[in-house]
């Protein structure tokens, strides 16, 4: 897969924003391990490779089992391995990410609602849009992950 374009040196000031709104969220209370879970669940949704390889390393740095990283596709059958509020982030994660399908249901709005405050909603939503927008750039210039381990010779 070859990168189409370099879309951070090109519109860099449009990526400082993005940057923004990163450190926002990096920013506003919302735990580090819970919005790093949802930002690899989203691009794992997404299917972006770059993104998947950002944050998996994000989490493994930060202490995270590998039993959770490979069961987060599947967290709603994980019994035991997510916190309540780990799992309503990921449903409204899932839910808000394929909007165009889900359209949002209150269910997943009043299970996140139970499990965060209205600030703390928004902000897990800003995430998650942000994530959302990261892996359209990322996919739609084939940005590739940051490094990748060449499969062993068998």
């Amino acid at each position: 897969m070859t990168q189409r374009l370099n879309y951070q040196a090109i519109a860099g000031a449009g990526m400082r924003a993005f940057g923004g709104v990163h450190q926002y969220v990096a920013t506003c209370g919302l735990p580090r391990s819970l919005v790093d879970l949802v930002y690899l669940r989203v691009s794992q949704i997404n299917g972006c490779a770059y993104c998947i390889s950002m944050h998996t390393r994000d989490l493994l740095d930060a202490g995270v089992g590998t039993a959770r990283l490979m069961m987060l596709p599947v967290w709603c059958e994980a019994e035991g391995l997510f916190s309540p509020q780990e799992q309503a982030a990921l449903q409204w994660a899932e839910s808000v990410t394929g909007v165009s399908e889900t359209q949002i249901p209150d269910a997943d709005f009043s299970a996140v609602s139970a499990q965060f405050s209205e600030k703390e909603v928004v902000d897990l939503t800003i995430a998650i849009g942000l994530m959302n927008a990261y892996n359209r750039l990322a996919i739609g210039f084939r940005q590739r992950p940051l490094t990748s381990e060449p499969h062993p010779a068998a």
